[in-house]
């Protein structure tokens, strides 16, 4: 008997359990089909809905995508969270003025660290390993097979500290000094199918070695992915790295994998002052940056020490608010058609609705719509990304079968659907019914306000969008138009990556020369894209100051000048009619101004302990970044030479001089392809970031201002016929067209200017802050906030002119048959 108590008590407990459950799936089941019928009822606002909501959700996926692998950033690495690379620090007094300390952060290191790290730190330091830094574009040979590609020297336990998945082979392989490992692509480039292990291959035309093995190529957004050999350390032809026991000679990287427990604040603290007591010119002292930083936030000083961590944080800003104007449209079209669904509010709650089975309804009606634009989203995106990939320089891929992906996706569309369905589910669910029953429900005046102040806050993102976009892009034409100079056009450099097109260089000229085709040739230890040699300049009587200054040192031979055309203010050029050019030096300007030369010619001054006298000044060159101070430089006949730079005949077609050449180039250096570069698209790749972030601005804010324009033409609909019948009463008594488009536009317009007060000031703020990170910088002139202004009014009449003009013509005889 208990049993069958129990029995029944339980299957009364599972009934009531089914009926609640049955219950609420017809609830979701009414829900889903309400919410179906609402949008179909209303294909425009539900286009205009979806539409925005999808290109929003787009542009924020995309942006999310590129934030996800800006943060994953070397994350194909096993160890990344405990690897560091370790760097110096230098406060010199006086370099930038007298008394005052300039402090510099830089990754080239003194190699005496590795082995001094090696002992004594293990409570720090579980693995160090000396690298030297990445060598581009240089010739590896097989046979009658040639390749050209970025070589890196390094220690050992380098292959231990960062992941390498070896394909064949080992990383062992570097410690024996004539092995080296192979990315799989340069592999089969130079092998093919055929098994690599063993095989002996050339680089440079000079130096031998065995393939060890074979590893995977590390992904594209890994520090090393352009490094596709791994050369031995210990290798005699390093001995300009592992035979130098000079702490000021700074030629190399070192990185670190941490041991257990120890953090980079620790290692810091440990290492820090190691070379101050080796360090008379400077204060040095060293800190463990960790690997996860820096991509993000890279310390180093120059040109690729700008912390890319800003254009993350603006362009996920940007993105969130591109979203935000999405939902911003659903929540003005489902408030402003409040009264259309007032009755159907007060009749659900007539029969017994709760508000919170309103709100449900309503917020269930937000989600279909959001997943509906998800999936027009995931259309766009897929579309878009590769295009996306090329503006942002990435290789990514949308991660269709990843269960993350999904959970972050299915998040997205549940906080958006919240989001833009939240106001307007408070907001009809507390309509009283009474009121609305009875017919006396109006919306009035306050009702509007909401929607007033949501579309103030679109037009001001997108104004903001505009400003930023403007000045980004007059930054990058002020460093495209700032004089660099010399003569760029009809410009080339050749690498010298054998030692044989630098012992023929004379002969090499001459037959160049000889084709007709070649104006001038020069060697020099930079190509004019990039000087980075920094050293001291010693002249008697100079003061302390003048001591601490650092100039860029560049070899060039006589022809240099004439063949990049840089222009002589004073004294003279390098020429092969004067011997004593050996010991000849060319200044630029600042040179001339940081020194303080009142009369620079003449001026007997020493480099590397050996004397020279100034024959010469030449206009400043730019150089290194178009953004910054143009840094003193010297040039001498004395040192090494890396680069041929070529000055093609004015009016001759480019490919037909350079098919011409190459027979001359291959004739001194028959085992190397002829890789060449045109200086000015190198000097472009200057502008690349800035251009990058310039094109996204512009797509950023393009969509930006559509989605805010796809709104109010809906919302210009919406009041369009809200007013009908007021509209044909005006007619009737004679109003005009023009005076029935200024009444439905002034709304409009005047909301817009509001926008203008709003966005003017948070842009020129923001842009004001963004410039600091320049040295040279674009004016924030006043005419760029009133043309944005401007442009944006004119954008917005012309929106809400089409809803305007549509009501204004028609037939009072329509509008007011029903009265």
């Amino acid at each position: 008997m208990p049993g069958f108590l129990a029995f029944r008590k339980w299957n009364s407990l599972r009934i009531l359990y089914l009926s609640k459950k049955s219950k609420l799936a017809r609830m979701l089941q009414n829900y889903f089909i309400v919410a179906w019928r609402h949008l179909t009822r209303n294909k425009g606002y539900s286009f205009i809905n979806i539409a925005g909501l999808g290109i929003g959700m787009a542009i924020a996926l995309l942006i999310g995508l590129w934030i996800a692998d800006e943060f994953a950033f070397d994350h194909y690495h096993t160890h990344h969270s405990r690897i560091a690379e370790v760097k110096i620090q230098q406060q010199v007094t006086g370099a930038l003025a007298p008394g005052q300390v300039k402090t510099t952060t830089s990754a080239s290191i003194s190699t005496v660290l590795g082995p001094v790290l090696r002992k004594g730190y293990e409570d720090v330091f579980r693995r160090t390993a000396l690298a030297s830094f990445p060598a581009p574009n240089r010739l590896i040979n097989y046979g009658d097979r040639s390749i050209s590609r970025g070589i890196m020297w390094v220690q050992p336990a380098f292959a231990e500290i960062f992941t390498y998945h070896m394909l064949a082979g080992s990383t062992a392989a570097l410690r024996d000094p004539s092995t080296l490992l192979l990315a799989q692509s340069a592999a089969t480039a130079l092998f093919g199918k055929a098994d690599p292990i063993g095989k002996v291959i050339r680089i440079d035309n000079k130096m031998d070695f065995r393939v060890g093995g074979v590893y995977e190529d590390q992904p594209f957004n890994t520090s090393f992915h352009e490094v596709q050999a791994l050369l031995p350390w210990d290798n005699k032809a390093a001995a300009w790295l592992n035979t130098n026991t000079n702490w000021d000679n700074h030629n190399s990287t070192l990185f670190v994998q941490l041991a257990d427990g120890a953090t980079p604040e620790q290692a810091t603290a440990r290492i820090k002052n190691l070379p101050t007591p080796h360090i008379t010119e400077c204060l040095e002292t060293l800190l463990a940056v960790p690997l996860d930083r820096l991509h993000l936030h890279n310390e180093s000083d120059g040109e690729e020490g700008r912390n890319r961590i800003r254009f993350v944080w603006l362009f996920g800003t940007i993105g969130a608010f591109i979203l935000l104007l999405a939902c911003i449209n659903f929540m003005n079209l489902s408030t402003a058609r409040s009264e259309k669904r007032a009755r159907e509010v007060g009749i659900r709650k007539t029969i017994g609705s709760l508000r919170g089975q309103l709100i449900g309804q309503f917020l269930g009606e937000s989600v279909l719509t959001v997943l509906l634009a998800f999936v027009v989203a995931m259309g766009l995106a897929y579309l878009a990304l590769p295009t996306f990939n090329n503006l942002a320089a990435k290789e990514m891929s949308l991660p269709l079968f990843s269960p993350g992906f999904w959970l972050a996706a299915i998040g997205q569309v549940l906080l958006t659907g919240l989001l833009a369905g939240s106001y307007p589910a408070f907001y009809l669910s507390a309509f009283r019914p009474v009121k609305v029953l009875k017919g006396s429900f109006r919306a009035g005046r306050g009702a509007s306000l909401p929607r007033q102040v949501l579309v103030v806050t679109q037009f001001t993102v997108s104004l903001s969008l505009i400003i930023a976009t403007i000045i980004i892009f007059r930054q990058i034409e002020l460093g495209k138009d700032r004089p660099v100079g010399y003569n760029q056009e009809g410009l080339i450099t050749v690498d010298i990556n054998t030692d044989s097109l630098r012992q023929h260089y004379d002969a090499l000229r001459n037959d160049l020369l000889h084709t007709g085709l070649v104006a001038n040739v020069a060697e020099s230890s930079y190509p004019t894209t990039g000087f980075w040699d920094n050293n001291e300049l010693l002249w008697p009587g100079q003061t302390a100051y003048q001591k601490e200054l650092e100039y860029r040192n560049v070899t060039v031979t006589p022809e240099f000048g004439k063949t990049v055309g840089w222009t002589v203010l004073q004294g003279r050029d390098f020429s092969r009619d004067y011997s004593t050019d050996i010991d000849a030096m060319v200044v630029n300007e600042e040179a001339v101004k940081v020194s303080g030369f009142r009369n620079p010619i003449g001026q007997r001054v020493s480099l590397f302990d050996k004397p020279f006298t100034i024959i010469g000044v030449v206009k400043n060159m730019l150089t290194n970044s178009p953004y910054e101070k143009i840094e003193p430089a010297v040039f001498t006949e004395t040192g090494y030479v890396l680069a041929i730079t070529v000055r093609m005949r004015p009016g001759m077609p480019m490919q037909t001089a350079l098919a011409a050449i190459e027979p001359v180039f291959k004739r001194y250096n028959p085992a190397s392809p002829f890789f060449y570069h045109f200086n000015d698209e190198v000097y472009a790749q200057k502008f690349a970031e800035e251009s990058r972030m310039g094109h996204l601005a512009t797509i950023a804010a393009s969509l930006a201002i559509f989605i805010s324009c796809l709104g109010l033409f809906g919302l210009a609909s919406f009041v369009a016929e809200q007013r009908t019948k007021e509209i044909g009463v005006r007619k009737v008594l004679g109003a005009s067209v023009l005076t029935l488009w200024g009444l439905l536009s002034k709304d409009f317009a005047k909301l817009v200017v509001l926008s203008m007060f709003i966005a003017m000031p948070l842009a020129w703020w923001a842009m004001h802050e963004w410039l600091q990170s320049y040295v040279y910088r674009t004016a924030l002139s006043w005419w760029i906030f009133a043309a944005a202004g401007v442009g944006i009014l004119v954008i917005t009449l012309l929106t809400v002119s089409f809803q305007s003009l549509k009501a204004a013509l028609m037939n009072p005889v329509r509008s007011l048959r029903a009265e």
